[in-house]
């Protein structure tokens, strides 16, 4: 079981701070895309990686994720199908579209653009979050 106790700023790689809901919410659908950008994955893989990738800073209920993936499908950014493999149950894989591909690149160019503007106003350097000292750099 990971260790949660670790202080954010003492080492930014491992920090396991949970994250609030909403600012969760904001960021799902741009970790979807990414994730279904390396390869197809379904809905409990995608859950999984998230957890495993922010060490547990981030998780989700696979159900808001299919949620996700179904709303994702409608707009036409991901494909799913069914796959069926011997002795187990079916699974509903998703892979991205062109559209999705697309609709990456400008999540990306959007979050990108809101972490940079944020870390100017508040002053959250690199630097100033590793030494404790928000506003130091």
């Amino acid at each position: 079981m990971a260790d949660h106790s670790t202080h954010p700023t003492q080492n930014a790689h491992h920090a396991t701070e949970p994250i609030d809901a909403e600012r969760k919410k904001g960021a799902a659908e741009l970790l979807v895309l990414s994730l279904l950008d390396e390869r197809s994955r379904h809905g409990y893989e995608l859950a999984q990686l998230i957890e495993q990738r922010s060490r547990g800073a981030l998780t989700f209920h696979v159900s808001s994720l299919y949620t996700l993936l179904y709303r994702l499908e409608r707009r036409k950014l991901v494909r799913g199908r069914w796959v069926e493999k011997p002795g187990e149950r079916r699974r509903r894989f998703y892979e991205l579209t062109a559209a999705g591909v697309k609709a990456l690149a400008e999540e990306e160019r959007q979050w990108r653009a809101l972490v940079a503007a944020v870390e100017r106003v508040a002053d959250l350097s690199i630097s100033s979050v590793l030494a404790g000292e928000p506003g130091r750099a």
